[in-house]
């Protein structure tokens, strides 16, 4: 398996206190875009004021608690191979410190997803922050690396269209582009840390099938998506939905015959749009 096409990690940067290390420790990058798209969705829902900010809020515990979970669990493996990005490994963060960060998220977690209702909370407690601990505890090295992904991002509308007066799941096709989506961005995730993973054991989906292969994968399941966010809804799709899925389709071959860094960059657009897509949607 070959990882030239692996984009490089980019430089370490110095972590300036505690409470940017507690941050970068929570990957509070991918966290605060899951709590983006579920504070639009919500915006977008019927919810009322109280439960468009507590859903929000919910996610982002949730989220802060895999983040955590994930480097706490991954110390060992960090350490093997140098991770200076990584504040636990530098030392720039105490390990207790983390613990009970991690502790204090998990509780609001359970605290504010149990007053938006019982039935979003299940979903959110369940299958969003328990898909994203399933990986962390086993599956991000298995076949199935790609499972809890699909679970949580696809599930992650319900957890809003729970919360409303009228409780309901999502739209099948809803379910299906975020689980697209989820796949498609774990895909993108995993590539700059292929060496590393499997230099300690690790060995996904992306791992076993090779870079290059899951570029292309990505890029599929994220057109995918965007042609279920445009198609799924009723009635005709606007024109400017129409336009947006051109562009994802054009950026779709560019994953496939660029070269360089333009792959990458093309399929992280067309998540972007993804979400636009998905966001926008009635």
């Amino acid at each position: 398996m070959t990882t030239s096409a692996v984009p490089a990690r980019p430089p370490a940067r110095p972590h300036t206190g505690r409470a940017a290390s507690l941050l970068a420790a929570a990957h509070g990058g991918p966290a605060l875009a899951v709590t983006a798209i579920a504070a639009l969705l919500a915006v977008r829902s019927d919810l009322g004021l109280r439960d468009a900010v507590l859903v929000p809020a919910a996610v982002l515990a949730g989220q802060l608690t895999i983040g955590w979970g994930n480097d706490l669990r991954d110390l060992g493996r960090d350490r093997a191979v140098g991770r200076t990005d990584k504040p636990l490994v530098t030392g720039a963060l105490p390990v207790a410190w983390v613990v009970t960060a991690l502790g204090v998220a998990a509780a609001a977690c359970l605290v504010l997803s149990a007053l938006v209702g019982w039935r979003s909370a299940l979903v959110n407690v369940l299958l969003g922050a328990g898909a994203g601990h399933a990986y962390n505890l086993g599956l991000k090295a298995t076949w199935w690396s790609w499972a809890p992904y699909a679970c949580a991002f696809g599930t992650l509308p319900s957890v809003v269209t729970l919360a409303g007066p009228d409780p309901a799941w999502a739209p099948a096709w809803t379910t299906a582009a975020g689980a697209l989506l989820g796949v498609g961005a774990h895909l993108l995730n995993t590539l700059p840390d292929l060496a590393d993973d499997v230099r300690t054991g690790v060995r996904g989906l992306p791992h076993r099938i090779g870079a290059t292969p899951s570029r292309a994968l990505a890029a599929a399941l994220l057109a995918g998506a965007s042609v279920l966010a445009v198609l799924g809804p009723t009635g005709s799709p606007p024109p400017w939905t129409v336009a947006a899925l051109a562009i994802v389709l054009v950026l779709a071959v560019l994953t496939l015959v660029a070269r360089g860094r333009t792959p990458f960059r093309a399929a992280v657009a067309v998540a972007l749009l993804d979400v636009v897509l998905l966001v926008a949607a009635r």
